[in-house]
């Protein structure tokens, strides 16, 4: 699939995947099956270990859904759009594999629902901004915002949020839950923002980390939350049996005996 409205790159084992289109990279049908495309191939590709999702420029991540888009489209069409929008943001979210939401600038609206799909969530300070605020619009975050947003925080404060449309800071974000880290100079030592999440992304590649028990503990934690507790340790049972018969589980467990470093392969 030739792509138009996103980039997608891989290097050392980390496929990056970026949000393209000025000025605000607001998403449209077309977009999300591009994004849908490329996290299929991440999935499918044996070199990726870690996935990296992030906006092009240095003043949005994502602005959401194209409006224009929605507000020349009919009903039918507009259901469509935001199931196919659930089916990608869920395949993402539930893919075996790291995905790091690298928040580059503004994230609101469908923009802050990419991001939530996401496991972990950097952000660069100073920025932009972070929120739901569609309410403002007369609808509600409709692309799984309801429900990651109060996973993430608790249900109170979710409604909150939502309700009064608030768009605050990334550190606020951070207070919250909502993002695990915002990363200013110190933290970035002379790299750029998009450099330091790359590094940052290599450390859940082979030969360091076991990336298979990193994607298999991340389907635990998705699947699992979602079902009862019996049902869950059956899941985290099976995975980590799988885990043990896995290549790299080998080479951790001799490693460990022989008081070496371990050099794992993502098999």
């Amino acid at each position: 699939m030739t792509y138009s409205r996103i980039h997608y790159d891989v290097a050392d084992g980390v496929a990056l995947l970026t949000l393209s289109d000025p000025p605000a990279n607001t998403y449209s049908y077309e977009m999300m099956r591009e994004i849908d495309d490329a996290v299929l191939a991440a999935r499918m590709d044996t070199a990726v270990h870690v996935i990296v999702l992030t906006g092009a420029g240095d003043r949005f991540f994502c602005a959401g859904a194209n409006i224009g888009m929605l507000e020349d489209a009919d009903p039918a069409f507009k259901y469509y759009f935001c199931l196919h929008a659930n089916e990608t943001l869920n395949r993402l979210e539930q893919t075996p594999k790291l995905v790091i939401a690298a928040l580059n600038g503004h994230t609101v609206g469908g923009g802050l629902e990419v991001a939530m799909a996401a496991d972990i969530r950097i952000a660069r300070q100073g920025a932009g901004r972070i929120g739901l605020p569609e309410v403002g619009l007369g609808v509600l975050p409709g692309t799984g915002g309801t429900q990651r947003l109060a996973r993430l925080v608790g249900k109170a404060h979710a409604i909150e949020l939502m309700a009064t449309g608030a768009l605050f800071s990334f550190e606020d974000a951070a207070q919250k839950g909502l993002v695990n880290h915002v990363w200013g100079e110190a933290e970035l030592s002379g790299r750029t923002f998009a450099g330091a999440v790359h590094d940052y992304a290599r450390q859940f590649t082979p030969p360091g980390r076991a990336s298979r028990a990193v994607g298999y503990l991340k389907r635990a934690v998705q699947s699992g939350l979602e079902m009862g507790f019996t049902e869950a340790l059956a899941l985290e049972r099976e995975l980590q049996q799988r885990l043990f018969d896995s290549a790299d589980a080998h080479e951790g467990l001799r490693a460990n005996r022989e008081k070496r470093k371990p050099e794992f392969r993502g098999k």
